[in-house]
């Protein structure tokens, strides 16, 4: 595996590299960072992926400067997967002055988590962005654990006619089914055992809607209470169009019920679509 920390040396490399099908991470890597590496190989000829803690998008008062930073370990699960070209470019080489350019996503961006993280969604875009324009693929692949994340990206790409293809990798769970995240580590033996309970929410939720329960109000809000009398600090639980993350209109049946809630130190997020 190459790996490449200048932005010259990333595009010498990547010339004449067939259809190039890349993987932005912050690193910190699980098994779940794997499995979109693993999808990315048969979407293209070479896999790039990226690694880098991108400051744009964390607020004031967030973990930006705790946040893992495992190199040698993820450049070793990397190779493994077969990833090609690694881009782990320093702070310096991305911003080599003040980003004042920046993407601004519509309101969506102040919603769900954009309403808990302000301006989460507009450092998000714009790395991202620049990043596009770095290595210029010609697929790029996301986890779907990071629902708002990838549904914001998808819009961009599109309303920017950007010549790349989004494609969404499915949330890897534990047998228990908590979604793997690189938060989970923050997790005491006791709330690990307790974890799991977000995503069992979101099931019953599921399977209500399916029933035929079309009351979504009253489903977010009992869910809200289950976690919370169990020791989290719930954001929301929401029920949205999977198109554009809004309240669902009468008919639409793509729906998916996302959440955010606080459990000791670490806030999880989660999904499922319906």
């Amino acid at each position: 595996m190459q790996i490449h920390s200048s932005i010259p040396d990333l595009r010498a490399a990547l010339r004449n590299c067939g259809r190039i099908v890349f993987v932005p991470t912050m690193g910190n890597l699980h098994a779940g960072h794997i499995a979109l590496m693993t999808q990315a190989q048969a979407l293209g000829d070479t896999v790039v992926a990226s690694l880098f803690v991108n400051r744009l998008q964390f607020g004031p008062n967030e973990d930006f400067d705790k946040y893992p930073r495992t190199f040698a370990e993820d450049c070793e699960k990397l190779e493994a997967a077969g990833v090609a070209v690694l881009f782990a470019p320093g702070e310096n080489e991305l911003y080599p002055e003040v980003q004042q350019y920046q993407v601004d996503p519509p309101d969506i961006q102040n919603q769900l988590e954009g309403e808990f993280r302000p301006g989460h969604f507009r450092g998000v875009a714009t790395v991202v962005l620049k990043l596009f324009n770095i290595v210029q693929p010609q697929v790029a692949v996301f986890g779907k654990k990071d629902y708002q994340q990838l549904m914001v990206l998808r819009n961009m790409t599109r309303q920017l006619a950007l010549p790349i293809e989004i494609v969404g990798g499915d949330t890897v769970r534990a047998d228990d089914g908590l979604a793997l995240s690189s938060r989970n580590g923050y997790l005491t033996a006791t709330e690990r055992a307790e974890a799991p309970r977000l995503y069992r929410v979101l099931s019953d939720i599921r399977s209500a809607v399916r029933g035929g329960e079309q009351d979504f109000a009253k489903l977010e809000q009992t869910a809200v209470v289950q976690l919370d009398t169990h020791g989290w600090q719930t954001d929301y639980v929401a029920v949205r169009q999977q198109s554009d993350l809004q309240v669902p209109q009468a008919g639409n049946n793509s729906l998916v019920v996302l959440a955010a809630s606080r459990l000791g130190i670490p806030r999880l997020i989660d999904n499922i679509e319906i």
